[in-house]
C-alpha cells in the first residue's frame, strides 16, 4: 500500500490509455465544428469536414494501426481510396450523431459527468477519486480539465443516443431457442458421386473452339507490365552507421552535462505502518503505535521481527519493513523528512501521515555523485551520433534530392556522395496486388511505384524523384529493365485451354448425368449404392463445402428421405437424407449467449438502419476527387 505511492507515474500512464480509448472511435470536437477553412472533403447537414479534420483523422487511424500491427504497418496501406472513403464515412456517421444528439437537446449533467470520473480507477486511491492523479494525469497529456471534460460530455451524449437505438433491440426466448435448435439440428446423410472423370473420353474438344476461348477471354492470359529497379536510400538510420565522435568531443560533452549524470543522495528504511481509518481510530492507532516503539527501543534488532508482525503496510511487511532504497519526492513528506534526517542505524520515534503512524528505521545511504565518464560513454557516444547524423541528415536530404533529379541518368553518384548502396529489385508489376506490395520492402509505396512507371522513368531512362517512405527515410529509383504488358501467345497457352475446356465439358455432362439421376429419385427410384451415413450440422460447418451445406440445409425434408444434389470439383454429388434431429434440451446457458449474440446482430442492423435514416435527412455531400476514382464509384 505505502510502496503504491512510488508508482503513481505508472497508474496515470493507465489511465491515460484509459482517457484516450473513447476518443479513438468518437474523435475530438474539432470534428463536430464546422472549422470553415481549406476545402472542404464533405458537408453533412450544413456542417463541413475540412482537409484538415480528415486528414487528422487519417494520421490517428494510422497510429491505432501502427500500434496494432507494429513493423508489419505499412503507412501506404492508409492510402487505398477504399480505405480513405470508410474512415471519412466514419466521420461522417460521428458527425449525424453529434447532429441529431444536438436536435434532440441531449446533455450530460455536471453530477453525472463527475459520477463517471471519480469512478475511473485509475484516479482512485485507496478506492476514492484523487484529484492530485486526475490533475497530473491531464498534464501528462497535455489537455486542461475543461478541455477533457468537454470531450468525455460529448462521448457520453453520443453514447445516450446509440443506447437508445441499440437497447430497443430485443430477441424473446423463444427466438433465442429456436435459432439454438436450429444451429445445432443435425441431418444424416449418404452421398454418391458422380464423377466427371468417367465423362473424359466422351469429350471431344475442336481447335475452333480453344481458339474462340482464346480470342474472347485474352484478358486472362495477359502478362501485366513489369519493371525491375534499382534504388538508393537515404536514411537516419544509415547515416548513423556513419557517424563517429572523437575523444575531445566525448569529454567536452561530459564536462558540460555533467548535471545529467548526478545522482542524488538516496537513503534506505524500513518501517512499522499503523493505518489510522479516520478520525475516530487515529487515537487507537497512535497508541498501538507508541506501544510498539517502545517494544523496538527495548530490543532495536528486532525491528525486522516487529514489523513483520504487526505493520500493516502489505507491501513491505513481509519484508521486515525494508522499503529499499529511494530518493527525495518518493514517500510523503513527513516519511521523508525524517528519513533524510536520521544518522544510519537511527530508529524514529512514531511519524504521522496520511497513511497512518510510522516508527522508521534508516538502514542505509548513498551519497550523491556524478557518475565517471567510463560508466556514461556509450550512452554519450550515442547521443552524440544521433545529433551528428540528425544534422546531416538535415543537410544531405536536400542535397540527395537535387543530385537524383539533376543527375537523372544515374543513382551512383548519390550512392557513391552518401556512402549508399544500390540495391536491385525483383520484378515488379504495375498496379500490384496489396499481397504482393508487402513483398516489395522499401519500394512498397504507391508514389515510388507510380513514379518507376511513368514515362520519364520509362521512355525518358530517368531517376524517380526523391520519395519520402518513412520518417527520415528517402527513396530514388531507376528502371534497369522494362517488359511491356502483354497477352501470351496462343501456342503457349493452346494446351492449357484445351485441358480446361475438357474438365468444363466433362463437368458439364456429370451435372447432367448428376440432375437425371436426381430426378429419378424424386420419383421414388432409387437404384445407388450410396456411401456411410454421415452427419452434417451448422455448428459443424467446416466438414463440408459451403454449397453443398447451404443445399443439405435448404432441402424440404417434410418427407424422408429427401434427395438434393450439388457441384463439387467439377463432380456432381447427390445427397440423400434420411434423418434430421435437433436437440430435445437446451442448454441454458448456451440460450442466453445466443440470446445475446442474436441481439447484438439485430442491435447493429437498427443502428445501421436508424443511420441510412440520418443520412437521408441530412444532406451529405462527399468531395470524392479528393479520395480517388474508386472512392467516387462506391459513393
Amino acid at each position: 500500500m505505502f510502496d503504491s505511492v512510488r508508482n503513481n507515474k505508472k497508474i496515470v500512464q493507465i489511465f491515460l490509455g484509459l482517457i484516450t480509448l473513447p476518443f479513438a472511435f468518437w474523435g475530438v470536437d474539432s470534428y463536430v465544428r464546422n472549422a470553415g477553412v481549406g476545402d472542404d472533403i464533405a458537408k453533412v447537414g450544413g456542417t463541413k469536414i475540412s482537409v484538415q479534420q480528415f486528414e487528422q483523422a487519417l494520421r490517428e487511424r494510422q497510429d491505432q494501426m501502427r500500434q496494432t500491427y507494429g513493423a508489419s504497418f505499412k503507412p501506404e496501406m492508409m492510402n487505398v481510396p477504399e480505405v480513405r472513403l470508410g474512415i471519412l464515412n466514419s466521420m461522417i456517421d460521428q458527425r449525424l450523431f453529434m447532429l441529431e444528439a444536438e436536435k434532440k437537446k441531449l446533455y450530460v449533467q455536471d453530477g453525472a459527468l463527475r459520477d463517471v470520473i471519480s469512478k475511473i480507477p485509475a484516479l482512485q486511491e485507496d478506492g476514492k477519486f484523487s484529484m492530485e492523479r486526475y490533475e497530473s494525469a491531464l498534464r501528462s497529456q497535455g489537455m486542461s480539465q475543461p478541455q477533457f471534460e468537454a470531450k468525455l460530455r460529448q462521448d457520453l451524449m453520443l453514447q445516450q443516443l446509440i443506447g437508445a437505438v441499440a437497447d430497443s433491440a430485443f430477441v424473446s426466448t423463444s427466438q433465442s431457442e429456436a435459432m439454438l435448435r436450429l444451429q445445432a439440428e443435425e441431418r444424416q446423410f449418404g452421398e454418391f458421386r458422380v464423377s466427371a472423370a468417367q465423362f473424359a473420353d466422351k469429350v471431344s474438344i475442336e481447335q475452333a473452339a480453344v481458339q474462340k476461348f482464346y480470342d474472347d477471354n485474352k484478358s486472362k492470359f495477359e502478362v501485366p507490365e513489369q519493371v525491375k529497379a534499382e534504388f538508393a536510400v537515404l536514411s537516419l538510420d544509415a547515416l548513423l552507421k556513419q557517424a563517429t565522435v572523437s575523444e575531445a568531443e566525448l569529454k567536452s560533452w561530459y564536462e558540460s552535462h555533467k548535471d545529467k549524470f548526478a545522482q542524488p543522495e538516496e537513503r534506505r528504511a524500513s518501517h512499522i505502518l499503523i493505518l489510522a481509518n479516520g478520525e475516530s481510530d487515529k487515537a487507537k492507532a497512535k497508541e498501538k503505535a507508541e506501544s510498539l516503539l517502545k517494544q523496538v527501543q527495548a530490543a532495536p534488532a528486532k525491528f525486522a521481527e516487529l514489523a513483520r508482525q504487526s505493520s500493516q503496510d502489505p507491501g513491505s511487511a513481509q519484508k521486515g519493513g525494508d522499503l529499499g532504497f529511494f530518493g527525495r519526492g518518493m514517500m510523503v513528506k513527513p516519511f521523508e523528512d525524517t528519513v533524510f534526517a536520521q544518522k544510519e542505524g537511527d530508529i524514529s520515534g512514531v511519524v504521522e501521515s496520511e497513511f497512518g503512524y510510522h516508527i522508521i528505521k534508516l538502514t542505509g545511504i548513498k551519497a550523491a555523485k556524478v557518475r565517471p565518464m567510463e560508466d556514461v560513454r556509450s550512452e554519450i557516444e550515442a547521443e552524440l551520433k544521433r545529433q551528428t547524423a540528425t544534422r546531416k541528415f538535415a543537410e544531405a536530404a536536400e542535397a540527395f534530392s537535387n543530385m537524383v533529379y539533376e543527375q537523372s541518368e544515374s543513382l551512383q553518384p548519390a550512392a557513391d556522395q552518401f556512402k549508399l548502396t544500390l540495391q536491385k529489385s525483383g520484378w515488379i508489376q504495375k498496379d500490384s496486388a496489396p499481397q504482393a506490395m508487402a513483398a516489395l520492402g522499401p519500394l512498397a509505396n504507391e508514389k515510388v511505384l507510380s513514379a518507376l512507371f511513368s514515362q520519364d522513368a520509362l521512355k525518358d531512362k530517368r531517376n524517380t524523384e526523391a520519395v519520402e517512405i518513412a520518417p527520415n527515410t528517402l527513396l530514388a529509383a531507376r528502371v534497369v529493365e522494362h517488359v511491356p504488358a502483354s497477352v501470351k501467345p496462343f501456342e503457349t497457352v493452346k494446351a492449357d485451354v484445351e485441358k480446361l475446356l475438357r474438365a468444363q465439358e466433362a463437368a458439364a455432362l456429370a451435372k447432367k448425368a448428376g440432375e437425371e439421376s436426381l430426378a429419378e429419385l424424386k420419383q421414388g427410384k432409387d437404384a445407388l449404392s450410396w456411401s456411410p451415413i454421415k452427419v452434417a450440422s451448422r455448428l459443424k460447418g467446416g466438414q463440408l463445402p459451403p454449397p453443398v451445406m447451404r443445399s443439405i440445409f435448404k432441402a424440404d425434408t417434410q418427407k424422408l428421405p429427401a434427395y438434393v444434389g450439388a457441384e463439387q470439383g467439377g463432380d456432381y454429388v447427390l445427397y440423400k437424407i434420411v434423418k434430421v434431429s435437433q436437440p430435445e434440451k437446451i442448454d441454458e446457458a448456451a440460450r442466453k449467449q445466443m440470446q445475446a449474440e442474436y441481439g447484438a446482430i439485430v442491435a447493429k442492423e437498427d443502428l445501421s438502419a436508424y443511420l441510412s435514416g440520418l443520412r437521408a435527412r441530412y444532406q451529405v455531400e462527399i468531395n470524392a476527387s479528393m479520395l480517388g476514382a474508386e472512392a467516387k464509384d462506391q459513393q
